[in-house]
């Protein structure tokens, strides 16, 4: 009772109290189940789960005998648009192999919101809390192969597969595509709506279809630092492989001559 006169001094009228009440509620519950239900499905399919991973929703786990599907310490997999902040979901989380060379890892801390992940022979790697926001792609195959035309309906082209790694907290926008063979650098972000199809380097900008980087993330000063020490590295392997010190490390000639 003591709450609830709290909060009517607040103003806040009995509408908003049942309001907020009924979305901690929901919150609280659909975590908890999802997360029992994500628990039971990998101990039945093989899939080792690390501490404090938590499911809003259902997750599809469909792991290929001899494949390995793996989830970190403390990953979310946001699977319900109830739980979702920035948008609807249009599918649950799903992590898919299909192959007994397949792999997908989840670094911990990592947060997927209705992302669908689907290695067929390679390798899928996202890195330590890196963010998916919703209904992101990614593959690690076209699935189908590309000549002749006539062959596409049942010729896989397994021979083109290539992995996919996602670099430590990048930051994924929303309904990105990523196709095989990308790595994204540490840090990076990848705009809403892009489609990658070539590397990303690391704390840079990247949008589009397809996507190219429009900027840098480090700031100017750290950026400055970074190019000085570059430099500065660069002319002592110059000078050690000519036989001469840099102007840094150069022996001075004492005064006067000897």
């Amino acid at each position: 009772m003591s709450m609830l006169k709290k909060a009517l001094e607040r103003g806040l009228t009995p509408t908003n109290i049942i309001n907020y009440a009924s979305l901690q509620v929901m919150t609280r519950w659909g975590r908890f189940y999802g997360t029992l239900r994500l628990r039971c499905k990998a101990l039945f399919v093989g899939v080792p789960i690390g501490a404090g991973v938590t499911a809003h929703g259902p997750v599809g786990l469909m792991r290929w005998p001899g494949s390995h599907i793996s989830i970190g310490a403390g990953v979310s997999l946001i699977s319900s648009w109830r739980r979702a902040t920035a948008a609807a979901l249009a599918t649950p989380v799903r992590l898919r192999t299909y192959g007994p060379g397949a792999r997908i890892d989840i670094g911990p801390g990592a947060q997927l919101s209705g992302t669908s992940i689907t290695a067929r022979s390679t390798a899928i790697s996202i890195g330590r809390q890196a963010l998916l926001a919703p209904n992101c792609i990614i593959v690690d195959s076209d699935f189908h192969a590309h000549w002749p035309p006539e062959a596409r309906a049942t010729e896989p082209g397994m021979e083109g597969d290539r992995p996919v790694t996602i670099g430590d907290y990048a930051w994924i926008g929303l309904n990105c595509i990523i196709l095989k063979g990308v790595t994204i650098g540490e840090g990076a972000i990848i705009g809403a709506g892009s489609v990658v199809t070539k590397d990303v380097p690391p704390h840079s900008l990247a949008v589009g279809s397809p996507a190219r980087v429009v900027r840098s993330l480090v700031p100017d000063e750290d950026r400055a630092a970074a190019a000085h020490v570059n430099v500065h590295a660069a002319g002592l392997i110059t000078g050690q492989a000519t036989g001469q010190t840099t102007s840094a490390v150069q022996p001075q000639t004492p005064q006067g001559g000897e």
